[in-house]
């Protein structure tokens, strides 16, 4: 449900005159946009290098390599020696990491706001001179690899997951998984996460957010003086990559050693474009919080409580992206009950949204749950750092998030009913199904064992 982690940075924005101009934004001669939120509260500072690339922009017989240039990015420059970024990211009190997605690939330090200039140094830096050493990237491939093995081989619910949206998708990339086919991995070389860094890590494919105690007008002159230096470069033209129309319910299931079994069933959906023509997002969005939004939704009352068909049941819907759409419910089926058993019961809840829609007080309910979320997340300057940035990412501007906001609200049950008869059918449903398999009695892998 990434629309409603989008819409967090200015929900307190008419609150006074004054934030009404903050955040605040300026655009270098090389392209590279900068963007500041000043927040006093504490004395810190998070700076992010977003960059417009991701997963959906590889081709066939090289996927991961996002994900590996990402690794790749901590292994030097002539300035600065292999790992030494993040020990000068240590020493200066902070915290640094990356991650990459379908859509892009971002990377942050969060620090005493004093030593946001030797930040800003390191990322202008690492922006334009990389080193991509043969050895280095022979032993981060490995690294990557057993990632691989750790979040997606041997996590069955990964795996099912993984295999849903090869078939859900049949020409975007979006088919295709963030850290790559094995296979993929097997036969990548250094100098394709070489080439994929010199095409794509450019200022002009690129941005930076600076939330904390910081003065604007000085973080535009650090930035001049850190990255104003770096040089511009064309941009390979980026096709448009539409998923063909699916004309009929599609269904993939995976066998696996584990103790339960999975149901995700995913919908083809629509995607925010213009921020003041499109209301189908906002409406999807609202039905997510009616769904699954607090814990007396009713998916959670009806499935998991009252019928006791399911542990449970979860709603997600990516209203932002730069590719198609998807709806996702997931869950387990509770002890005596089948994957079918919890499928026609997600599809009796979601018939009773298309036939009776929901009350009033169901939506008021939502309204407030989700914005109250909203509200506290301003307590984190890396979140509203996170906010800024994704929705950047895809091409609306920061500058929309209050209006988005506002949408969000005037959002009526009818419209909600609207959707869910328009989106709930068999002809835009990819079904995933884990079929458990005997435990082979190997101890298990942990799911997440990397500093990515």
């Amino acid at each position: 449900m990434r629309l409603k982690y989008l819409l967090t940075v200015l929900v307190a924005a008419g609150l006074s005159t004054a934030a009404l101009a903050n955040p605040y934004e300026t655009t270098l001669k090389n392209g590279l946009k900068v963007i500041v939120k000043e927040d006093r509260r504490a004395p810190t500072a998070v700076q992010m290098v977003w960059y417009r690339i991701g997963s959906i922009d590889e081709v066939d017989g090289r996927s991961g390599v996002a994900h590996v240039l990402e690794h790749m990015m901590f292994k030097g420059t002539p300035n600065v020696g292999p790992g030494e970024f993040n020990k000068r990211v240590a020493a200066a009190g902070g915290r640094d990491n990356a991650f990459t997605s379908r859509d892009y690939t971002a990377y942050f330090q969060q620090i005493p706001k004093e030593k946001l200039p030797e930040m800003m140094q390191l990322e202008a830096d690492r922006m334009r001179h990389l080193t991509v050493d043969a050895k280095e990237f022979e032993q981060e491939i490995k690294v990557v690899m057993e990632e691989r093995r750790m979040r997606t081989d041997d996590n069955p619910q990964a795996k099912l997951f993984e295999q849903m949206n090869a078939v859900a998708f049949q020409a975007h990339p979006y088919r295709r998984p963030i850290i790559g086919w094995m296979n993929d991995l097997e036969t990548m070389t250094a100098a394709d996460a070489k080439a994929w860094y010199d095409t794509w890590y450019v200022p002009n494919n690129a941005y930076v957010v600076i939330t904390g105690d910081v003065d604007h007008k000085t973080v535009f002159a650090l930035a001049e003086e850190h990255y104003g230096g770096l040089e511009a470069r064309p941009l390979p033209v980026r096709k448009p990559q539409i998923e063909p129309r699916q004309e009929g319910i599609r269904r993939v299931t995976v066998k696996a050693p584990a103790e339960l079994p999975t149901l995700i069933m995913g919908w083809k959906a629509p995607i925010l474009r213009d921020v003041e023509q499109d209301s189908e997002p906002y409406a999807l969005e609202m039905l997510a919080a009616v769904l699954d939004g607090h814990d007396a939704a009713r998916f959670n009352k009806k499935l998991v409580r009252e019928d006791k068909v399911a542990l449970g049941v979860d709603f997600g819907y990516d209203g932002t992206a730069r590719g198609p759409g998807m709806i996702y419910v997931s869950g387990t089926p509770a002890e005596g009950k089948t994957v079918a058993d919890l499928e026609a019961a997600v599809r009796a809840e979601l018939a009773r949204v298309q036939q009776n829609g929901i009350s009033e007080t169901e939506l008021k309910r939502a309204r407030a749950q989700l914005l109250a979320r909203e509200v506290y997340k301003l307590d984190s300057m890396f979140g509203q750092a996170m906010e800024i940035g994704q929705i950047e990412s895809v091409g609306l501007p920061h500058t929309a998030l209050d209006r988005m906001l506002k949408k969000l609200q005037q959002v009526t049950a009818a419209e909600i009913q609207v959707v869910a008869r328009k989106y709930f059918t068999d002809d835009a449903l990819t079904v995933g199904v884990l079929d458990p398999q005997p435990l082979d009695g190997k101890p298990r892998r942990p799911a997440v064992a990397t500093r990515h």
